[in-house]
């Protein structure tokens, strides 16, 4: 009869999982001192509930279920092929943000997981379950269990899948024997490094989250800084870069969970039709989606920051209307994309916006576009 730790195991592939190890429940130290260097150094700035004492809790596991022995690290591929269109005025989204929100799905299946131990164990088992809204070192658990090893963008990357997978962490006090961390690594590969536009990899396992793209079009509330704005490019939700040009992930094996497959065109959306949509099309389009993460006025932000980097004159007459009639935060992007594709219709939008216009950042931005119109002209 298989022991305990192989009938968890067999559960977890069981439900879906598709990577499952354990390690123990001791703190993640060397992860902590880490990240809390990166704390103090300013590099998680923009992120203000990722804080020193957040940091110490989420390496502790002790500390998130008392009396822990173990967690139990799962992984479910997200890989689903590559993008089904492509086209002129589409914008670019993170691969995992192509279908349902991931935490709709692997919360529950963690806590069908977890349920699933006590009967297995022939006693009450005590757990918590973490996706990646909680505070667990998902990424410090699933190393030292040998799921995968730390790549130089700080993403795990598994020897099959490669680091196209949602991490899970089932923090329990049944004690299983721990597997051995994988003797892998990245050796002198730094095309991640190299390839990232921002520069937000500042050295080998170190992101500047405050230049991620993946920060700036997501969390960053407020306007994206002008000098990363043409280093964007067309991505309006995330970033895949560092993912893309990695040699594993050319090898990763495809998943096969349904409900990451793409919807619609959200791999790379066409952007005027972002632009244009409002609180209720937003609601509807993006329910059960990564993407309603962004808000409404930042994705339509993204949108024009995509546009401007695309140049197409032919989507002038958008961002002229976006220019005169949307949030602040949207009129600003707007103008800045107007004066990076430049034209006679751009700078006559910017010029009737110019009379009108009452918000300090948005006149600025007006001006510094109408300067950047004239000089391309």
């Amino acid at each position: 009869m298989p022991d305990l730790k192989a009938r968890v195991k067999e559960c977890a592939l069981d439900l879906g999982f598709d990577l499952v190890r354990v390690t123990t429940a001791e703190p993640f130290l060397r992860d902590e001192r880490a990240a809390v260097e990166r704390v103090r150094q300013g590099l998680m700035d923009g992120l203000p509930w990722y804080t020193e004492d957040r940091v110490r809790k989420a390496n502790r596991p002790e500390s998130l279920l008392e009396g822990a022995k173990s967690v139990v690290s799962l992984a479910v591929s997200y890989n689903t092929g590559e993008p089904e269109e492509d086209g002129p005025l589409r914008g670019k989204v993170a691969r995992y943000a192509w279908g349902d929100d991931y935490h709709e799905l692997l919360k529950p299946r963690l806590r069908r997981f977890a349920d699933a131990l006590t009967p297995l164990a022939g006693r009450e088992v005590r757990t918590r379950v973490f996706v990646d809204d909680g505070p667990m070192n998902d990424r410090a658990a699933a190393a030292r269990s040998g799921l995968g090893w730390f790549g130089k963008n700080t993403n795990i990357l598994t020897p099959t899948h490669g680091s196209w997978v949602f991490l899970g962490q089932v923090v329990t006090d049944l004690e299983l024997a721990p597997d051995a961390p994988l003797a892998k690594t990245c050796g002198n590969c730094v095309r991640c490094i190299d390839d990232c536009p921002t520069g937000a990899i500042v050295a080998p396992y170190v992101i500047d989250n405050r230049r991620c793209i993946s920060f700036l079009t997501i969390e960053l509330r407020g306007p994206i800084p002008r000098e990363l704005r043409p280093l964007v490019g067309a991505w309006v939700f995330g970033c895949d870069i560092c993912q893309d040009v990695c040699p594993v992930n050319r090898k990763a094996r495809l998943g096969g969970e349904a409900a990451f497959r793409q919807r619609g065109d959200f791999a790379a959306p066409e952007l005027i039709p972002l632009l244009e949509l409002d609180e209720q099309g937003f609601r509807e389009r993006f329910r059960g989606s990564p993407m309603k993460r962004a808000k409404l006025s930042g994705l339509k932000r993204n949108a024009c920051v995509a546009l401007g980097n695309l140049g197409d004159p032919a989507a002038v007459p958008a961002l002229a209307r976006a220019l005169a009639g949307d949030d602040a935060l949207v009129r600003s992007h707007a103008a800045w994309a107007l004066g990076r594709i430049g034209g006679a219709a751009a700078q006559s939008a910017l010029s009737a916006a110019q009379r009108t216009e009452a918000d300090a950042a948005v006149t600025e931005e007006i001006a510094l576009a109408l300067s950047e119109a004239a000089a391309g002209a």
